[in-house]
């Protein structure tokens, strides 16, 4: 291409990323979405993120009309991800999400 096609293309289709990923970047963002990807962990994570104290197990396995231990499993991976933290009270177990594992992801989808 000569330097009048490059400044034609740059002024009609400006690049849509400001940079490039890294091959670590994109593999870190990559196991974040790919947990995200499944329906039941997307909407556990939309429920917790609703309530200002976090959620309780208890609390969630109505919602997504699944038994305690599908919920316990999908938090558990939630949780291993870095997309939620947990505090224990008693017997029940509170879960929050991490707003910056979150803001991580959301940067991410907001470049692209």
């Amino acid at each position: 291409m000569d330097d009048m096609t490059t400044t034609l293309i740059e002024a009609c289709c400006p690049p849509l990323l400001s940079s490039r990923l890294s091959a670590d970047e994109a593999e870190k963002l990559a196991a974040g979405f790919k947990v995200l990807g499944d329906p039941v962990r997307l909407r556990l994570l939309s429920l917790i993120a609703a309530q200002p104290g976090g959620a309780c197990t208890c609390d969630l396995t109505g919602e997504v009309a699944l038994s305690q231990p599908t919920v316990s499993h999908h938090l558990r991976i939630l949780l291993d991800s870095g997309l939620l933290t947990r505090e224990r009270h008693g017997q029940y177990t509170h879960y929050r999400v991490d707003p910056d594992r979150l803001g991580i992801l959301r940067a991410a989808l907001s470049t692209l």
